[in-house]
């Protein structure tokens, strides 16, 4: 695309304000993505700190990773809600904003007296969002929840169990972050109603049932139908026999799907008459019988070298890939040429590897327009943007800044 691309088309929320209660890492990474898309997201943070701010490695007090990897973009405030100037000057900072998130359980938010019914009251064009445990209208509202309950509840650590005879969670938060990129759709889309209507949206998310819906996309399989025409799990996803296949020297992973890809393999394999085995023939009959062709695959593919197969499959357009260690990923030669790993210089931790968000507008990646705060950095300057003066600054804010 000839020329530079102007900044409001890689920067689309570019003017909006979001005030964020949210903590740990649910809320931050959608509000995150929110504030990649060029949104001014003012992140009011406790006495203390975001709870991240003191997980994995640091160069200083409150700067840990845990923290860094999902507050970009982001200015921060610090003030103590039960004090009452705190409170004060979160409602003058709720005047001047289009979207007012937080994932603070509803009774808590209710003796806060930031409910949507209060905040909307006061500013009706305003979208609320309420990031919930469980949604408030079933029992199980006003639980605690966490990554690791919600895997649990949801089926994510059962797929194990129907896989492996035992439950496990999966080694990544995916219940906060999958629920985080619902959320975020989630307030874009309130943003476009309110643009239509000119009104305020309430949108509430529950980790719990978006993760329900996420998990059942694929494995609530036969009981779809009423009555049911089958099991629930989709039965190639919890086979013991899908897995990285062994090869001669190593692993790799592959996933002919078509029935042309598995005529290419089973050719590449020497044995071309597998391809009219009457079980293999069609993927109905492939997923009817997934325990018997994997294992046949993995035991095809212990003849070559990992190198060998895989410039073989590549050649034959079936789906491949190496098995990459976390650290095989920044030598990555097409990361490295897409710019994956982002070189920042933080002005108090110093230079840092940020990750690229993978998604381009107008060819263009999305900037990084502010670095990860330091606890309370921006309290002085948020207040009084929004009106405050030297007595009242100086009465809500609990933090240097």
């Amino acid at each position: 695309m000839p020329g530079a691309t102007p900044n409001s088309l890689i920067s689309p929320l570019a003017g909006i304000r979001v005030i964020d209660l949210t903590s740990v890492l649910f809320g931050p990474y959608a509000t995150q993505i929110l504030g990649d898309y060029g949104a001014d997201v003012i992140k009011i943070e406790a006495p203390g700190g975001d709870p991240t701010r003191g997980i994995g490695p640091s160069r200083h007090p409150g700067m840990a990773a845990g923290f860094l990897g999902c507050n970009r973009n982001k200015r921060s405030v610090c003030l103590d809600l039960k004090r009452a100037p705190a409170r004060a000057a979160l409602w003058r900072l709720i005047d001047s904003a289009d979207v007012f998130v937080h994932n603070i359980r509803p009774q808590k938010i209710a003796a806060l007296g930031f409910t949507a019914d209060d905040v909307m009251a006061r500013k009706s064009d305003i979208v609320y969002g309420a990031f919930h445990g469980y949604l408030e209208s079933g029992p199980y509202a006003g639980r605690p929840a966490y990554d690791d309950i919600i895997q649990g509840e949801s089926g994510i650590a059962a797929a194990f169990l129907a896989r492996d005879g035992k439950p496990a969670f999966a080694p990544s938060v995916i219940a906060d972050k999958s629920a985080g990129l619902i959320a975020a759709n989630g307030l874009m889309a309130a943003l476009f109603q309110r643009l239509r209507t000119g009104t305020g949206v309430y949108m509430e998310i529950g980790m719990f049932e978006s993760m329900v819906a996420y998990t059942l996309l694929e494995h609530q399989f036969g009981a779809i139908f009423d009555p049911p025409e089958g099991a629930t799990g989709y039965t190639r996803l919890i086979s013991a026999e899908r897995k990285p296949y062994a090869t001669r020297d190593g692993y790799l992973c592959m996933l002919p799907y078509t029935d042309q890809h598995w005529r290419a393999f089973w050719d590449l394999a020497g044995t071309p008459d597998m391809a009219d085995d009457p079980r293999y023939r069609t993927l109905a009959e492939r997923t009817r019988n997934i325990d018997t062709l994997y294992a046949s695959t993995g035991a095809a593919l212990l003849a070559r070298s990992t190198e060998e197969w895989l410039g073989a499959l590549r050649q034959a357009e079936i789906p491949c890939g190496p098995i990459n260690l976390f650290d095989d990923l920044r030598s990555d030669p097409h990361l490295q040429a897409v710019g994956m790993f982002r070189a920042y210089d933080h002005p108090s931790e110093g230079a840092l590897d940020l990750l690229d968000s993978g998604l381009r507008l107008n060819r263009e990646r999305l900037p990084v327009r502010r670095h990860q705060p330091v606890l309370g950095e921006h309290g002085s300057e948020v207040l009084r943007e929004a009106g405050l003066d030297d007595d009242a600054i100086a009465a809500a804010l609990d933090c240097d800044d």
